[in-house]
């Protein structure tokens, strides 16, 4: 399997002895490379990666995202002298670059921002879409479906890493745990997703990333992945297989606003329908 794991122990070493610089993972994610095969797809690297302290991963959907990382990661160990490196996934695929929206620069350090919001007139529902890498297109295409095919506004937001997510909100909580008669303070994560609207987050990587930073977040918060060893085949449907295309997350969405009460079940049967999604296929992750 290509990634951070297969030259793990080396990482680690490279680490041990303060190891700086720039590792870039290319061709990164289970979906990027259709036709591949199993042996190339990676959906574990970030999660390794989150187990070496002075490593900080980043998973970019943009070259924006991209340029504020390498600018910042530059100054931090050569302007600043810290023992640090940077594990940086790119993708195999072609897609526009948007500019970034102004002023997010420190959101995008700090592991999210919110890219886009879709507003909608007289919504049946709102819901928060969470994306990293690549698969924040299928992101940014399920929230205007949502829009257009059943009237549900959103909030789409690009996480750039989830290991810095999970690592300020755990330092947030030591604190608050070690200084109980002082303010108690809120992760970075916490705040952005304050509030009631459920969160759907999908990655081109295994669950146990994003459910990193889950008990940080109150609303509801469902999580779709790439767990299972996957298909050679198109990255379309791949990315249906693994239940992280465009229409589970619209599914999600529709689903999490049945269980609050928003919308009523049938609306998932509609969009099952509408997108032939089909509901007898078994689990990615079985064998």
């Amino acid at each position: 399997m290509f990634g951070f794991q297969r030259i793990g122990d080396l990482i680690w070493a490279a680490a041990d002895q303060r190891a700086r610089g720039f590792l870039m993972g290319a061709t990164a994610g289970k979906t990027t490379l259709g036709g591949e095969g199993l042996q190339h797809q990676d959906g574990h690297s970030h999660l390794i990666a989150s187990t070496v302290p002075n490593c900080r991963a980043y998973d970019p959907a943009f070259a924006g995202e991209l340029a504020v990382i390498l600018d910042h990661g530059t100054r931090r160990m050569m302007e600043e002298d810290e023992d640090v490196f940077y594990y940086i996934t790119v993708m195999n695929e072609n897609y526009a670059q948007p500019s970034l929206p102004a002023g997010v620069e420190d959101a995008v350090l700090k592991g999210m921002y919110r890219y886009a919001l879709q507003d909608v007139d007289d919504a049946q529902g709102k819901v928060r879409l969470l994306g990293a890498g690549t698969i924040l297109l299928e992101v940014i295409a399920a929230g205007q479906l949502l829009a257009d095919d059943w009237q549900i506004e959103s909030e789409v937001w690009s996480v750039t890493s989830f290991t810095e997510l999970a690592r300020e909100a755990q330092g947030i909580e030591r604190s608050n745990r070690l200084h109980p008669q002082d303010t108690q303070r809120r992760s970075y994560v916490t705040e952005c997703l304050r509030g009631e609207a459920p969160v759907i987050v999908a990655t081109d990587y295994v669950r146990a990333l994003p459910q990193m930073i889950a008990s940080y977040i109150e609303p509801s918060y469902t999580v779709l992945g790439t767990d299972g060893f996957g298909r050679s085949d198109t990255r379309a449907a791949l990315r249906g297989f693994f239940e992280v295309d465009r229409y589970h997350i619209v599914l999600s969405a529709l689903h999490t606003l049945v269980q609050r009460g928003d919308i009523a079940a049938d609306v998932c049967a509609q969009a099952i329908a509408r997108y032939g999604i089909d509901v007898d296929a078994s689990p990615s992750w079985e064998v």
